[in-house]
């Protein structure tokens, strides 16, 4: 019997500009409690690209971090489904997240990319009538999904016309300076 897979609470602050929203944490994800914990899937490499800021050495905490000093927020399409294993293809009675609900709260929010085609199939009824926004449906970071990496970079590179200036700078150690 497939179990109830839930997803995590969203990454945003106030100041955040673009979101970026997967489909479902896949297993390794939630056994650790992270988003993109699978050092397979091409998440961090992808954004510490998009962003100029390394992310794959960094810590959890430090990732996250920089993606919000960024302005750059993180959720999941399906709020809780029943999944064998980690595939979109394997997601089943699904409970979707209020992404609607938590765009409109976010006042500074310009777009919306989704990472994979089962992302961009949920959550573009749901926002394509939102003309302020602009909706980046984007090759999905998972390795599952076989197109070369840097034929995903190519596409997700656009996602550096949404990102926010830094607000911090980073100092040996990981530590904000002022």
């Amino acid at each position: 019997m497939d179990e109830v897979k839930r997803s995590f609470a969203p990454i945003v602050d106030e100041r955040t500009r673009l979101l970026v929203l997967g489909s479902l944490p896949g297993e390794e994800s939630l056994a650790r409690s992270q988003y993109y914990a699978n050092p397979r899937n091409h998440f961090w490499r992808l954004m510490e690209n998009v962003l100029e800021t390394p992310l794959v050495a960094l810590a959890y905490p430090e990732r996250l971090e920089a993606l919000l000093d960024r302005q750059v927020g993180l959720w999941d399409m399906v709020g809780s489904a029943t999944r064998r294993g980690s595939l979109d293809g394997n997601i089943k009675d699904h409970v979707p997240n209020d992404v609607r609900a938590l765009a409109e709260s976010l006042p500074f929010l310009r777009a919306v990319a989704f990472n994979g085609g089962k992302s961009a199939s949920l959550g573009t009824p749901l926002l394509r009538d939102r003309a302020e926004l602009t909706l980046l449906p984007l090759p999905s970071s998972s390795p599952a999904y076989t197109l070369a990496f840097e034929e995903k970079l190519a596409r997700w590179l656009r996602l550096r016309d949404f990102l926010g200036p830094s607000s911090s700078r980073r100092k040996e150690g990981g530590a904000r300076g002022g």
